[in-house]
């Protein structure tokens, strides 16, 4: 079938609105590590980790999952049969990337009067940290592959990463100024120009900026996924440090201070839940890695979560069951995440309903 590339003139005029993450989804993306990469030197561990990841959300919905060449593919349809995958579920395609973190070069979906919308925002490695010539073309090679069938496909020049903001598909987006201001990303913009652009693009009318959060190992200047998610519109689970003498009390009980400062569009406080907090995960050289137990994925009837081979780890489990009692809560082990700066949330991409037929 051929694919015809849908342009920003031909997608009718329509109110755009950002879906939250816990409305029906049609499928997830994913992005496998490879060997031509940073992720080489933990390879096997990080196969193992998306081995998971694939064979847990192949239970539940769709999979679409970039390969690096024929050979690569081979061998993530092995690993994924080794984790007891539904294969009937998953597409591989040859789609070439830099990194796995498809949270961030993956399309935003937007809904509209006219069917869901696909923004392929640029990506430009975390404020030129990385390579990301490949990430950055990543959606539109699975565009042009057909993966998204007709579904409209609209190229915004911003650059805008999906972990970077959170919403509760009623028009509020939750973002820090750390990241979505910083100078590496958007220079020429002023907060008012780029609150105007999501407005418009994202179809939200109210804009909750922090101001505080702070994770060490962090590269990606605050994401928000990391650290504090909605839950359901009127509940925020954040990352919460309990002792004075961690390197982020201060800034991550300032945080918690903004959050019990906001309330819902009904003028009501957020039921705020704090997440337990892991103990110092460090890398090889000895480095703080960012394990966070806000990078959880929410899928249509469960919600995988990110652990650490941690004592806290069962009582984060508990605490988002509580948060989702509808769904299956699942354990995750993502310390190979951890030490390329991120996680479960990181490295998948949902695509919501009507978006795969």
């Amino acid at each position: 079938m051929a694919i015809i590339p849908i342009r920003r003139d031909d997608i009718p005029t329509r109110a755009a609105r950002l879906p939250a993450e816990w409305e029906p989804q049609s499928g997830v993306m994913l992005t496998w590590p490879h060997a031509f990469g940073d992720w080489a030197p933990r390879l096997a561990e990080a196969d193992q980790t998306f081995a998971l990841i694939g064979a847990a959300i192949s239970r539940h919905e769709r999979l679409l999952i970039a390969a690096h060449d024929p050979e690569h593919k081979a061998r993530i349809v092995e690993l994924l049969r080794c984790a007891e995958a539904d294969l009937t579920r998953v597409r591989i395609e040859t789609v070439l990337s830099d990194d796995v973190f498809v949270r961030d070069h993956g399309p935003i979906t937007v809904e509209t009067s006219a069917g869901p919308v696909l923004l392929d925002f640029r990506f430009n490695g975390w404020g030129g940290k990385y390579l990301h010539s490949q990430d950055n073309a990543l959606s539109a090679g699975w565009r042009d592959l057909g993966a998204f069938g007709t579904t409209a496909f609209e190229t915004i020049d911003l650059v805008l990463e999906g972990g970077s903001i959170e919403t509760d598909g009623q028009g509020t987006l939750l973002l820090t100024t750390s990241c979505l201001l910083s100078p590496s990303r958007n220079p020429k913009l002023t907060r008012p120009d780029l609150e105007q652009t999501l407005k418009r693009t994202l179809g939200c009318d109210r804009l909750l900026w922090l101001q505080h959060g702070y994770l060490a190992g962090d590269d990606t200047d605050g994401h928000i996924d990391t650290l504090a998610r909605f839950c359901d519109p009127d509940t925020i689970a954040y990352c919460a440090c309990p002792s004075p003498e961690d390197e982020h009390y201060q800034e991550l009980k300032a945080m918690e201070t903004e959050l019990q400062n906001l309330v819902t569009a009904n003028g009501r406080p957020y039921r705020l839940v704090p997440l337990p907090w892991p103990s110092a995960k460090l890398d090889a050289g000895g480095e703080r890695m960012p394990a966070t137990y806000a990078n959880f994925l929410i899928l249509n009837d469960a919600v995988l979560v990110p652990t650490y081979d941690d004592r806290r780890d069962d009582e984060a489990l508990a605490t988002l069951a509580r948060c989702f009692p509808h769904r299956e809560i699942v354990g995750i082990p993502c310390l190979s995440l951890i030490a390329q700066h991120g996680s479960l949330h990181c490295a998948t991409m949902q695509l919501p309903h009507g978006v795969l037929l």
